[in-house]
């Protein structure tokens, strides 16, 4: 079985073994991982079923939200809609034929997957907790995102329409 303290090390973790001056400390991981250590685990959690599902999750969140911000670029990911940086048109592809918010499934998928990988049900608790939130934000967001991309359209569309009949009087 993985021990507790396995983590991928970081540049911080190297540098402080060839220097101990560079100790890295707790407050260099994750407040999600600094959290869920600190909690009991569970027997269930450390088979190698539970680590294989833990595996698929993981690899299959950072999938779905590394793929989405790519398609959406640096202004699509960071809320250009927000700003009135709008795409050209809405992103339908991969990841977006899968799931209609592949960064908020994707990083519950992750946050879950972390708590299984962990052994700890308090981080499958928080996972349910962060899905929860991300759904209210999805109820808000959704047709906020739809609604810009509409009044675009119709605009758009009256522009195409001026265009057509021409300067009054001709």
């Amino acid at each position: 079985m993985l021990s507790e303290d396995f983590i991928i090390p970081s540049r911080q973790d190297i540098q402080s073994q060839q220097n101990p001056s560079h100790a890295v400390t707790h407050t260099d991981r994750s407040s999600y991982e600094r959290a869920l250590r600190t909690q009991p685990s569970h027997p269930l959690l450390d088979t190698p079923l539970a680590k294989a599902l833990a595996v698929a999750l993981l690899g299959s969140g950072n999938v779905l939200v590394l793929s989405s911000m790519w398609a959406l670029g640096i202004t699509g990911t960071y809320l250009g809609d927000y700003f009135g940086i709008l795409m050209d048109e809405m992103v339908t592809g991969f990841p977006f034929n899968v799931t209609d918010a592949p960064m908020y499934y994707g990083s519950t998928m992750s946050f879950l997957g972390s708590a299984i990988w962990l052994g700890k049900p308090a981080g499958i608790a928080l996972s349910a907790l962060v899905f929860v939130v991300y759904r209210v934000a999805l109820s808000f967001e959704d047709p906020f995102t739809a609604g810009i991309y509409q009044k675009r359209e119709e605009e758009r569309a009256g522009k195409r329409r001026a265009g057509k009949s021409g300067p009054k009087g001709e």
